[in-house]
């Protein structure tokens, strides 16, 4: 999967619908931001994160930039950061260490991370516009793989940074065009523990099922057509964005 051609497709779509908004358009989706607080967040992260793809594993965590208010200034800066990611990720081999917040301090992180935290800002940049959100956005492969992330990365860390599981019991996540399930087992409290394939012994308590693209949405607190069925609060117990 190239994740950088992603980064670069999704950061060109989000672009477009933020300057259609217009600075001051309220973010849905991110009911505290405005337009210029999500393209000001999106421009520090890129800018952010293509010091981590070469900064050593063992390196301090990479100073926060801060971005222009101005927001023709912002989009300027934001070029300069989003190149240098992107170089960066090409000429960098995706098994050479590197600082990362969690996983195994590889700087293929980075572009898996940021073509996921790209695409889900591009949807908030798109709601911005006013627009209905189409009912698929994503290649099945790339939002399962949004999924699996969110799931075996994010959540840890969400845990880390003090958001627990609160709630016990087992889901199933199924996004079926991608043929791909994750089990889970909740207890509160303690780790999120993903187990796949599907294990015959395995007897959820709720299930998430639907296109690898409406589930993808759904983990990351977007507008969703993901069905639930079974008892909700596993999917309230788990740590969101």
């Amino acid at each position: 999967m190239d994740f950088v051609a992603q980064i670069e497709s999704q950061t060109s779509s989000l672009r477009s619908s933020a300057l259609e908004a217009g600075p001051d358009a309220p973010v849905p989706s991110c009911p505290e931001w405005t337009v210029l607080d999500l393209v000001r967040h999106i421009a520090e992260v890129h800018t952010w994160a293509a010091e981590a793809v070469v900064t050593g594993p063992a390196g301090s965590r990479p100073a926060w930039p801060q971005a222009p208010q101005d927001f023709d200034d912002v989009f300027s800066w934001w070029d300069n950061g989003f190149s240098l990611l992107v170089d960066r990720l090409r000429e960098t081999p995706a098994d050479r260490p590197a600082w990362t917040f969690q996983g195994p301090g590889l700087a293929g992180f980075w572009a898996r991370r940021q073509a996921h935290e790209t695409s889900i800002h591009r949807l908030d940049a798109d709601l911005a516009t006013g627009r209905e959100l189409p009912p698929l956005a994503f290649d099945p492969e790339f939002a399962a793989d949004g999924v699996d992330e969110y799931l075996t990365v994010l959540v840890g860390r969400r845990i880390e940074l003090g958001f627990p599981v609160t709630a016990t019991g087992r889901l199933l996540v199924h996004a079926a065009d991608a043929g791909r399930t994750w089990e889970l087992r909740l207890t509160e409290g303690e780790p999120l523990v993903v187990a796949a394939p599907r294990d015959s012994a395995f007897e959820e308590d709720a299930t998430l099922a639907g296109t690898a693209d409406a589930i993808y949405r759904f983990v990351y607190g977007r507008p969703s057509h993901a069905i639930v069925t079974g008892d909700e609060s596993l999917l309230a117990g788990l740590p969101r964005p």
